[in-house]
Order: structure tokens, then C-alpha cells, then sequence
């Protein structure tokens, strides 16, 4: 008896869950050592303005790297891929353990963002190799909620391993952690795709959904990390918070966005990604707009409205975009669009942390925080439900 072409085979769960472990790591590993920085500094006997180089090196060797992942995906297919990938990851984080002075911890984080540009793209389409187009909605939910989840999770948790262990411990955790993804990669991830036909990478990267896909996932995540950036360098300087506290509060953010991620996959399924998107811009927009152009509490038990609509605004969008982007080209050009996404999504954090910045050049008082949400909220309802209105009302069928 034929199989019903929308049945997921029982694989494709196990893949997905491999997949979206992979994925957190990664997301993992760009927050999880912003609260250690002080530690470091003191340690390793540096400045406070160089210690920003810890971040922005993994991000920028994590940017130069995902392309030629992309490639190596399309090409050797994402099992490859992803293990080399995670090598030179561990490589990194081994050296950052061990490192004697900041330039070799610098250079272990170069090392880390590499492997993490490498694998990054093996996750994002091995999560969907096992499903069918019209049941991806559903894989990618799971995976933006586990992606979504661990960008604000990250600080918690180096938060708590530096209090209790000493900053390299940020380090030394991320061996076993790397080894169990490497493991369920070689394990639940496929090989290389069969090549199903000529048509040029080129050509479909061009298309509309994949363009709209990169730009709204550029957009979310300048959003994203320029509002978490904002409200904590407030909670620190004006509300008195301590900074494992200022990590600690976006989880309401993390916990909405982990429980509408899953939902909004199904109903992307169902309905296809636009209308998702647009509902999911103006929930982020409204909440932004109302706290910025209010007297609204900005922290405490007051600030969690604002919180839970950023989650239920910016959940769906992680397999929103992924989906129309993904679902717009055949299977085996997924890794060259999973790099663009995931290009996009890095570049629009770098932009959204530099935006933040310039606003709080001053300090991040009431006001600045109010301009910044204000601003978020416009970017959103200007920017992001037109670009989703750019989207077909249900998704472009995969090329096979």
C-alpha cells in the first residue's frame, strides 16, 4: 500500500531532534560567555574594551563560514558537514579552556566560529530532510523553538557556571556538548541527497520567497537582539539588577517563544507562511509600540506583558521564514539556503547590538529604552508585515 505523501517517516523525529540539539548548541555558544567577560578580564589581566572582541570574532568567523557550510552540505551532505563542523568547534573550545592569555582565547574563538558556520547550515536542512513540504511548518516550530530558546538561555546559563566554577567552566561545558551532537549526528543525520536534477544554485536563490525569507529573518533578529541588548544594559545600570538577574529575566521571552514555536509550525502547515508572519510582526510591533509610547513598567512582575507578546510575535517567525525560504528550492540546494537564512539572522544581530549601542552611548535610562522599543515597534509593522505580505498566500512548490 503506497505511503500517504504527507506521512512523516518515524527517522525524520529522530533527525529533527539531532538537528535542533545541533542547532542550540550553536545558538548556545554566541550568548554563553557575555556574562563570563568580567571574569575574564580580571583573569587574564585585560582591559574592558577589548572584551567585546570575545563576541564579535565568534560571530564574525561564524558569518564568513556559512556559505562555503552551505556548499559543503549541497555537496557532501550534512552528516559531513556538521562533524567537521563540530571538530573544529570542540578544537576552539578546547584552546579557550586551556588559553594563557586573551589572544589565544580570541583565536579559540575564531576557531569555534568557524566550525559553527560549518555545521550551522547541516542543521537548519537536516531538520526538514526527513518530512515532506507541506508537513515542514511543524519540523521547523520545534527547531526554531529550540533555537529561539537557547539565544537567551545562553547568558543564564554561563551566568551560572562562572559563579559557581570560574569563567573557563563557559568553556569546559561545551566539550561534552559538542561531543553528544557529534554522536546523534553521525548517528540520525543523513548523507549526502541525490542530485535530482541541473538546475543552477543561482537561479533559485533568486526566488522571491528565498529573498523575502533572508530579509524578514534579518529583520526578526535585528529586533531580537537589539531589544534583549537594550533592556539588559537597563535592568543593570538603572533597575539594579545584578548582571546573572539581567541574564535571567528575558526567560519569560524564551519560555513563550519555546511554547508557541511548535503551534505556529502546525498552523503554517495548515495555512501557509504569510499570514503567520503578518500576525506574528503586528503581535511584536504592538507589544514594542506599547512600552514605548506609554509610562508602561519596564521591569518587574509589570514588564511581563511586554514579554510574553515578543514571544508570541517573534515564536512564529523562526519556522516561518525557514519554511518559505527552504520550501521554495529542491532539496538539494537546502544547504545554500539554510547559509543565506542563517546570514541573514547573524547579520541583522550584529546590526540590532550596534544600533543598541549607539542608542546607549549616553546610558540606558528610561527614555532610551522607550526610543528603542518604539523604534523595534516601527521596524516591525513598516518593515516586517510588509515584507511578509511579499509572501504567496501559501507556500511556492519544491522544485524535485
Amino acid at each position: 500500500m503506497p505511503r500517504d505523501p504527507g506521512t512523516v517517516p518515524r527517522g525524520a523525529w529522530r533527525t529533527l531532534a539531532a538537528c535542533s540539539g545541533l542547532a542550540a548548541l550553536l545558538q548556545i555558544d554566541g550568548t554563553l560567555v557575555t556574562v563570563a567577560l568580567p571574569d575574564v578580564g580580571r583573569s587574564l589581566h585585560t582591559a574592558p574594551q577589548p572584551l567585546g572582541w570575545v563576541i564579535t570574532v565568534y560571530f564574525l568567523a561564524f558569518a564568513l563560514l556559512l556559505l562555503p557550510g552551505g556548499r559543503l552540505v549541497d555537496r557532501f551532505g550534512g552528516r559531513r558537514a556538521a562533524l567537521a563542523g563540530l571538530a573544529l568547534f570542540a578544537a576552539g573550545a578546547l584552546l579557550g579552556a586551556l588559553a594563557p592569555s586573551f589572544t589565544v582565547l580570541v583565536a579559540s574563538r575564531a576557531l569555534q566560529g568557524m566550525g559553527a558556520g560549518l555545521a550551522s547550515p547541516a542543521a537548519l536542512s537536516g531538520a526538514v530532510s526527513g518530512f515532506p513540504p507541506e508537513r515542514r511548518g511543524t519540523a521547523l516550530g520545534i527547531w526554531g523553538a529550540a533555537s529561539g530558546v537557547a539565544n537567551i538561555a545562553g547568558p543564564l546559563l554561563g551566568g551560572l557556571l562562572t559563579t559557581a566554577f570560574g569563567w573557563r567552566a563557559a568553556w569546559w561545558a561545551l566539550l561534552p556538548l559538542a561531543a553528544a551532537a557529534a554522536v546523534a549526528v553521525a548517528r540520525l543525520v543523513p548523507g549526502r541527497v541525490p542530485d535530482a536534477g541541473a538546475e543552477p544554485a543561482a537561479g533559485v536563490l533568486r526566488r522571491r520567497a528565498v529573498l523575502v525569507a533572508v530579509a524578514a529573518a534579518g529583520l526578526s533578529f535585528l529586533v531580537m537582539i537589539g531589544v534583549f541588548f537594550v533592556i539588559e544594559q537597563y535592568l543593570q545600570e538603572s533597575a539594579g539588577y545584578s548582571p546573572l538577574l539581567a541574564a535571567a529575566a528575558p526567560m519569560a521571552i524564551a519560555v513563550c517563544v519555546g511554547a508557541v514555536g511548535p503551534v505556529a509550525g502546525r498552523l503554517i502547515d495548515a495555512r501557509g507562511e504569510r499570514p503567520v508572519l503578518l500576525g506574528g510582526f503586528a503581535v511584536a510591533g504592538a507589544g514594542l509600540g506599547c512600552y514605548g509610547l506609554t509610562n508602561a513598567p519596564l521591569h518587574g512582575l509589570g514588564a511581563l506583558p511586554l514579554a510574553v507578546l515578543l514571544g508570541l510575535g517573534l515564536g512564529p517567525l523562526f519556522a516561518g521564514v525557514s519554511r518559505a525560504g527552504l520550501n521554495a528550492v529542491p532539496q538539494r540546494h537546502h544547504g545554500r539556503v539554510s547559509a543565506l537564512i542563517s546570514a541573514g539572522r547573524l547579520l541583522g544581530a550584529g546590526l540590532g547590538a550596534a544600533l543598541a549601542g549607539v542608542a546607549l552611548r549616553d546610558g540606558a535610562d528610561a527614555e532610551d529604552v522607550r526610543t528603542a522599543l518604539t523604534s523595534g515597534a516601527a521596524l516591525c509593522l513598516l518593515a516586517g508585515v510588509p515584507l511578509a505580505g511579499w509572501l504567496r498566500g501559501r507556500p511556492e512548490a519544491e522544485t524535485v
